[in-house]
C-alpha cells in the first residue's frame, strides 16, 4: 500500500488506463475523498448523475503516486464502481 501522506490535496486521480477519475479533496479514514466538483464526472448516458456529492475511493486501489498524480490499480471505468458515496 502507498504511503497516504504522499497524496496531496487537489492531486489528479487517474485509472490504470490514464483516464481521469477525480481530484483529491483529502485523505480521510483510509479513503481518498474526491472533490464535489469532480464527483459524477464519469456519468454515462442514461444513468443518474451523482454530481454534488463527495465520492470516496479506498486507498487499497492506489497503485502509485507519480508526477503528483494518484494512479489506481484499476481502469477508470472499473474504479468508479468502487467509489463509496457519503
Amino acid at each position: 500500500m502507498v504511503d497516504a501522506s504522499q497524496i496531496q490535496e487537489h492531486a489528479e486521480v487517474i485509472g490504470a488506463d490514464g483516464v481521469h477519475v477525480g481530484t483529491v479533496d483529502r485523505v480521510e479514514g483510509g479513503r481518498i475523498k474526491l472533490t464535489k466538483k469532480d464527483s459524477g464526472a464519469q456519468v454515462k448516458e442514461g444513468t443518474t448523475s451523482h454530481e454534488g456529492h463527495h465520492h470516496y475511493i479506498s486507498l487499497g486501489l492506489v497503485a502509485d503516486i507519480e508526477d503528483g498524480k494518484v494512479r489506481l490499480s484499476a481502469n477508470a471505468d472499473v474504479a468508479v464502481t468502487f467509489e463509496e458515496e457519503k
